[in-house]
């Protein structure tokens, strides 16, 4: 090995990041701002089916943090057990009692059950894979589209991961999580109430309603034994050049989406499910999909302060229990590595200057944006070091548990680093066991999920151009665009509002009725009498109406059913455009 590499590998063997970790002369180097309000709190993904290679790019160590954020090596008086210790009690995360305990339980684990439970596995099929817990002691699993044939069957498949953790002798729940956003990132569909995508809520700029939703849709998953959700998306989107998050995201004002993420976090908190607002430090300002590359952010620190990192600095004031860091190169931070196995982007950035000492998930470590560069497994041992705690997805949990052991074996992971690691996700567990049931609000008062799905459409529809009241609309009435399921989706909430839904001319009929338009992708253009855009709003701008042009932000039941409330004048779109369209007033949309 050259003696340069040689240098790089063993700075990375003696940097140990800690809690409270050492670095804020250097963070005060990067200009990050002001620590977040209050203590440090437990404050994407996109579809993750993409296959990345499996192979690493290099075998080499990832490059030290510069001088000013490396970690003093710890020397024969260290205190090994500090990297464990307890954060202080924070608003919706563990109790003392339950970092305490946290402590124990994993003091009294061995070496090969600590590399498990900083692991969150995917799994293949419909039944519960519970080999995973006894072979590789993993400390739990996502549930993914193809893991999903029913509710009653993942219901069946989460008793049976927690009956037989608890047969064998576990005292804490498994971590069992899901990306259910709403909108087109939601792995279980059949059976729990569709919610439009989160630009909806940005379109409301209510949090109140955000909570709501929230709320509802994570008791549901609660009820279906899940007990994290990778969720909200806290991501600030930049327009048509961001092509991963899109309508996942709340909008393109980071104040807007700041308040709509702590809206959530407090319903999916008082649901009883640990929540993940991810993905840090901000996916929706990079032009590449980390599911396939390494995106690159060229922002400087400057601009990322003032726009990415809101939402999450909000999060963490908020008292959020998590946070997934992406696999983005921050180049004005730590050039050339994923955040996800950044000790500057997670350590310095995260946890130091946003003062977060909750739970660190790293996003899929099977997406291309890490794998290709490290391998699945290395980059699970290297993700530990820069102080993440949850290795989420690997390739092959084997492989990332093997890969782990090895690592604390040969020194090059120190066991305090695993150690806090397990602990953080331990307590974590424990206090959302503790939280379910303890809702602080009435049935009557969630008002049904249903009902928040519908208005959280209501609320959020934009009437980007036309008139605010009154029909928009004839009593007949043709659709055209979109696919099969928005066409007869829309009819079906059509003829509920009592229009007379008739072929198209598309359809080889001679067409009759007002012509209303499906715009399928966020940038597809088209004209109508009303011309409706199902996902991002950007195509309305170049497209003509003869009467209205109105951003949905969804495809569900019950955003069909709102536009139709508002076709026929039943109901007014109280929304605004959450994010800037060529061809459109800045914040278009009716008054309230």
């Amino acid at each position: 090995m050259p003696e340069a590499a040689r240098r790089k590998s063993l700075a990375v063997r003696v940097l140990v990041p800690v809690l409270a970790i050492a670095v804020t002369a250097g963070c005060g180097a990067l200009g990050l701002g002001g620590d977040a309000g209050g203590p440090g709190v437990h404050t994407p993904s996109a579809d993750r089916t993409s296959k990345p290679s499996r192979g690493s790019a290099s075998g080499r160590s990832p490059a030290p943090p510069p001088p000013s954020l490396r970690v003093p090596t710890p020397g024969p008086t260290a205190t090994p057990g500090r990297e464990a210790a307890a954060p202080a009690a924070l608003p919706w995360g563990p109790t003392k009692a339950e970092w305490a305990r946290a402590r124990r339980i994993v003091g009294h684990m061995s070496l090969g059950e600590k590399a498990g439970q900083v692991i969150v596995a995917g799994f293949d099929g419909t039944s519960a894979p519970l080999s995973l817990l006894r072979r590789h002691h993993v400390g739990g699993v996502i549930v993914m589209g193809n893991n999903v044939a029913s509710t009653d069957q993942v219901r069946d498949v989460n008793r049976a991961l927690q009956d037989e953790a608890r047969r064998l002798g576990r005292s804490w729940p498994v971590v069992i999580g899901v990306d259910q956003e709403g909108g087109r990132v939601a792995r279980v569909k059949g059976g729990l109430t569709e919610f439009p995508a989160y630009m909806t809520l940005g379109a409301a700029r209510d949090a109140g309603l955000a909570r709501t939703v929230a709320r509802a849709s994570g008791k549901e998953l609660r009820d279906l034994g899940f007990t994290m959700v990778f969720a909200p998306d806290a991501d600030v989107t930049t327009g048509p050049d961001d092509p991963t998050i899109g309508s996942r995201s709340a909008g393109s004002d980071p104040s807007v989406v700041a308040s709509t993420v702590k809206g959530s976090l407090r319903g999916y908190a008082e649901a009883g499910i640990a929540a993940v607002p991810k993905h840090f430090p901000g996916h929706g300002s990079v032009p590449a999909d980390s599911h396939v590359s390494l995106p690159v952010q060229e922002a400087s620190l400057a601009e990322l302060r003032r726009r990415d990192l809101v939402p999450f600095k909000a999060a963490v004031g908020a008292g959020a229990q998590a946070v997934m860091v992406a696999h983005i190169d921050v180049r004005a931070v730590d050039a050339g590595a994923p955040s996800s196995v950044s000790g500057p982007v997670i350590g310095g950035m995260l946890r130091e200057r946003l003062g977060f000492s909750g739970v660190v998930v790293t996003d899929a470590l099977e997406m291309a944006g890490v794998a290709e560069k490290y391998g699945s497994a290395d980059a699970g041992v290297r993700a530990l070091l820069a102080g993440a705690d949850i290795l989420l997805l690997p390739a092959d949990a084997r492989a990332s548990h093997t890969a782990v052991v090895r690592a604390v074996r040969s020194g090059r992971l120190p066991q305090a680093r695993l150690d806090a690691a397990a602990a953080r996700s331990v307590a974590l567990m424990l206090h959302q066991r503790a939280s379910v049931g303890a809702d602080p609000l009435s049935t009557a008062a969630l008002g049904g999920s249903s009902r928040a799905s519908y208005t959280a459409s209501l609320r959020g529809l934009t009437v980007a151009s036309g008139p605010c009241r009154g029909r928009l609309v004839g009593s007949q009435v043709q659709v055209i665009g979109g696919d099969r399921e928005d066409r007869e989706r829309f009819a079906a909430a059509a003829r509920d509002a009592d229009l007379d839904v008739t072929r198209s001319a598309a359809e080889g009929a001679g067409g009759a009725g007002d012509v209303v338009r499906l715009l399928d992708a966020g940038w597809e253009q088209g004209s109508g009498d009303v011309v409706v855009a199902l996902d991002t709003p950007y195509g309305l701008g170049g497209s003509r109406a003869e009467k209205a042009r109105i951003a949905l932000y969804g495809r569900t039941p019950a955003a069909f059913q709102a536009l139709a409330d508002v076709l026929t004048g039943r109901a007014r779109g109280a929304g605004r455009l959450p994010v800037d369209v060529d061809g459109l007033p800045p914040r278009a949309g009716c008054p309230r």
